[in-house]
């Protein structure tokens, strides 16, 4: 999962990019990136690390230019190490290109024989980033010999795009001399979304990943893109759209909605903070037929995003809600952390318990999601050390038993505490006297009562169903 911005404006652009992936620093702490044009050049900068330890006065003083990319990065595939595969990545044939990605290919490997052996074009990463940039870049070279470079032109590129890839990407690319480029997969896994303001020199745009990029930068949101849509945006700041694949559907990834999004967000239409109360809510329900309420003497979020959720459960049951963990905002989110042993080193470092409102309770944990189980593991036992005499644990969706291959850095099911156990038995590894689910039903019937425009939700982590035909296989020899 990553985050990503493009900007066309009518003032030097690399401070509103930068405050931008502050926003966005959430969908990733491995690497920062951004990309300005200006004068026929693009001029770039990243690293490891987050945005603001990344870009220093002297960094953001050698990025000019109107127009620019942003990315930060959280590795799904490549290494996490190399900052070779941090983004934007650069491509100089055809007109010069800069490129920022958030997704994963499903079929990448295929893919990158394909441009070594018939293409003729060198990828020097194992990052699929660089071989969807050069997939782009290699089909505007052939639809663009002898012909202008215009909209038309892009938008036949993105076509043979989507006849060649499978699984998500959000896209933004940055043309010489042309303008903005952005699209998303025909499914639309994964969101992208664009907005417009209106200065004193005229329109200026934005596209992110989420809506809180835009209107924390004062951009009215327009819409999303819409899954297989393009969108051109000229350097003079038209517009240009159009639908480029056969067959779309409005699929979005679940996960975004429960986990990686922030609440402040719309995504495809539904509010991020509305979902998460509706979460709540629902798990409401199931909380009262699973547990004796009398036995539970206080409801406790883990903060930061399953707040909303906590706070709305607690209302529904006329249940007392407080806050028994501090969250320090120095640490970074521990699920996109890699590394098991990073991750557990992290929860206590990241989440210290208040006495006070454990002692000699009976506690209900809301938490938004459970993937490894390690953070569920520590939480409990901080809880019980804190003086909680019993610990109940509710999770705001349902069990994750699948690999998540869209992006999401769940690749293997043994790394998943839900595969393959009963309820009972997650309980019992994580310490808690008992353990309530979301029903991934539920979860779709609150999410579409919030959208119903919306086709379906990806959800392949939770029911192991792959909305990608090459995806089934790959999940299969897992």
């Amino acid at each position: 999962m990553c985050g990503v911005v493009g900007v066309v404006g009518h003032a030097p652009v690399n401070q509103l990019i930068y405050d931008s992936l502050l926003l966005l620093q959430h969908r990733g702490q491995e690497a920062a990136g951004i990309s300005t044009y200006h004068e026929h050049m693009f001029f770039a900068h990243r690293g490891a690390g987050l945005v603001r330890d990344v870009f220093r006065t002297r960094n953001m003083r050698s990025l000019p230019g109107h127009s620019g990319l942003g990315h930060v990065r959280y590795p799904s595939s490549g290494s996490p190490e190399s900052i070779d595969e941090a983004q934007p990545l650069y491509v100089n044939a055809p007109y010069g290109i800069s490129f920022v990605h958030n997704g994963q290919l499903t079929n990448w490997e295929s893919l990158r024989a394909d441009l070594f052996n018939v293409d003729k074009r060198h990828i020097n990463t194992q990052s699929d980033s660089e071989v969807l940039l050069n997939i782009f870049a290699h089909e505007l070279q052939q639809v663009s010999v002898g012909r202008e470079l215009g909209p038309e032109v892009v938008f036949a590129a993105v076509r043979a795009v989507h006849q060649r890839v499978k699984g998500a990407y959000a896209v933004i690319a940055h043309i010489a001399g042309f303008g903005l480029v952005a699209f998303r997969d025909p499914n639309g896994i994964r969101p992208l979304c664009y907005g417009k303001h209106e200065s004193k020199e005229g329109t200026e745009w934005m596209i992110a990943s989420e809506s809180v990029a835009l209107t924390g930068n004062g951009f009215r949101l327009v819409d999303d893109v819409e899954p297989g849509m393009a969108l051109c945006i000229t350097e003079q700041g038209e517009l240009f759209k159009a639908q480029c694949a056969e067959h779309t559907r409005l699929m979005p990834c679940m996960f975004e909605y429960v986990y990686f999004a922030r609440p402040d967000s719309i995504i495809d239409g539904i509010s991020i903070y509305h979902a998460r109360l509706k979460m709540g809510e629902y798990l409401g329900y199931k909380v009262a037929k699973s547990l004796r309420l009398a036995e539970v003497d206080v409801v406790m979020p883990i903060p930061d995003s399953s707040r909303p959720s906590a706070m709305q459960l607690a209302a529904s049951l006329n249940l007392p809600y407080r806050e028994g963990f501090l969250k320090n905002y120095y640490i970074g989110r521990t699920f996109i952390m890699p590394g098991q042993a990073v991750r557990q080193r992290s929860v206590r470092q990241k989440l210290s318990a208040v006495p006070l409102e454990f002692k000699d309770k009976n506690v209900l944990l809301i938490d938004d999601s459970i993937v490894r189980g390690t953070t569920s593991q520590r939480i409990v036992e901080m809880a019980r050390w804190a003086g909680a005499k019993k610990v109940f644990f509710a999770s705001a969706a349902p069990p994750v038993r699948f690999p998540n291959i869209y992006g999401i850095d769940m690749p293997s099911k043994d790394e998943l505490i839900a595969h393959g156990l009963e309820v009972e038995e997650i309980a019992q590894k994580i310490g808690a006297d008992g353990l309530i689910f979301q029903n991934l039903d539920d979860l779709r019937v609150l999410l579409h009562e919030l959208n119903p425009a919306v086709d379906a939700f990806e959800a392949s982590c939770f029911d192991g169903r792959y909305v990608t035909e090459i995806a089934a296989t790959k999940s299969a020899e897992q």
